[in-house]
C-alpha cells in the first residue's frame, strides 16, 4: 500500500496551487475520530479558512465536539431526515417500492442553504436512512451519495468528512477528489483490525494515501504496537489518553475548550501534516 510520510511532502497544497485539504476521516467506532475532526476543523477555521465538517456518521456527535450548545443542536437540519427534499431533488416518494427515482439529483445548493454555522465552522449533517440497509439503492440514499461527491469535487473550501466506521458515503467517484484517508487507530487488536478493514474497502475505491492517527496512547509501548502491527503505514500523529478529552465529550464543550497548550500542540501538529498532503 502506498504511503506518504509528512516528512516527504515538502510544500502545502496552497504553494501547489491547491490551496483545499480535502480529508475523510474513518476508524472504529468509538475510537476517537470525531474528536480529532472537531479539533482539525476548529483549528483550520482559527486560521481564517472556509471550513466544512460534514458528520456522515449515523451516530452522530460532531455538534456536540464542535461545542455546539445541546439547546443549539435541535436548529441544526439532517438532510436524510428532509423528506420534501429527497422527493423533490429525486422524483420519488419515500417508502414506495419499485419507482424510477433520479441517479443524478441536483444537490450544489444543499450544504449552503443547510450547514449550521458555528466558531467559524459550516457543519453539514448527513444522518442516516431509515429503515434502509447499507448502502440501499433508495431516493435517500442516492441524494447523500450524490451531496457528498459534490462537496468533495466541486467546493472551494477545506472538507473535512467524520466518516461511520468504514467509508460508506464515498464511491469511485468521491474518491479522487479526496486527499487523503485518515484512519484513527488505539492500540487494541479490534481497532487494528478495523484500520486494515478500511484500507481494503479504500483501496477498491481507488484512495491510495491512507494516514493513521494514534489516540489514547499512554506510553511508548502502545506507539510501538501500532507500529509494528500496521507497518508502512504513515502515522501523522499520537493523541495521549486525556481525562480533559473524556471531560469534554462529557460536560458538551468544544474539544478545544477542553485541552492544555502540549494537547493543542499536538492537534495542531497533525492539522499541519494534513495541509501538507501531495494529491498521487
Amino acid at each position: 500500500m502506498r504511503s506518504v510520510g509528512a516528512e516527504d511532502t515538502g510544500s502545502s497544497l496552497e504553494d501547489m496551487g491547491c490551496g483545499i485539504m480535502k480529508v475523510a476521516v474513518s476508524g472504529k467506532g468509538g475510537v476517537g475520530k470525531t474528536t480529532l475532526t472537531a479539533a482539525m476543523a476548529l483549528i483550520v477555521a482559527r486560521q481564517g479558512k472556509k471550513v466544512l465538517a460534514v458528520d456522515a456518521d449515523p451516530d452522530a456527535n460532531l455538534a456536540s465536539a464542535l461545542g455546539i450548545p445541546e439547546s443549539k443542536q435541535n436548529d441544526i437540519i439532517t438532510i436524510a431526515r428532509q423528506k420534501s427534499l429527497i422527493e423533490e431533488r429525486t422524483g420519488a416518494k419515500l417508502k414506495e417500492y419499485g419507482q424510477m427515482f433520479k441517479l443524478n439529483p441536483e444537490v450544489s445548493d444543499i450544504a449552503d442553504r443547510f450547514a449550521y454555522q458555528h466558531n467559524g465552522v459550516s457543519l453539514l449533517m448527513l444522518g442516516a436512512v431509515e429503515g434502509g440497509g447499507t448502502g440501499c439503492a433508495c431516493p435517500e440514499n442516492t441524494l447523500l451519495r450524490a451531496l457528498v461527491q459534490d462537496i468533495v469535487l466541486n467546493r472551494n473550501e477545506v472538507l473535512l468528512l467524520d466518516m461511520e466506521a468504514g467509508i460508506e458515503h464515498l464511491g469511485r467517484a468521491t474518491a479522487r477528489g479526496v486527499d487523503c484517508l485518515v484512519v484513527v487507530v488505539e492500540p487494541g487488536l479490534r481497532s487494528v483490525d478495523s484500520v486494515r478493514r478500511i484500507a481494503r474497502m479504500a483501496g477498491e475505491i481507488g484512495i491510495r494515501d491512507i494516514r493513521l492517527v494514534m489516540n489514547r496512547v499512554r506510553s511508548v509501548d502502545d506507539e510501538r504496537y501500532i507500529a509494528n502491527e500496521l507497518p508502512g503505514y504513515s502515522i501523522i500523529g499520537a493523541i495521549p489518553y486525556s481525562e480533559k478529552l473524556i471531560a469534554a465529550d462529557r460536560d458538551g464543550v468544544s474539544v478545544l475548550d477542553a485541552i492544555d497548550d502540549d494537547l493543542l500542540r499536538r492537534f495542531e501538529d497533525i492539522a499541519a501534516r494534513l495541509e501538507q498532503v501531495r494529491p498521487a
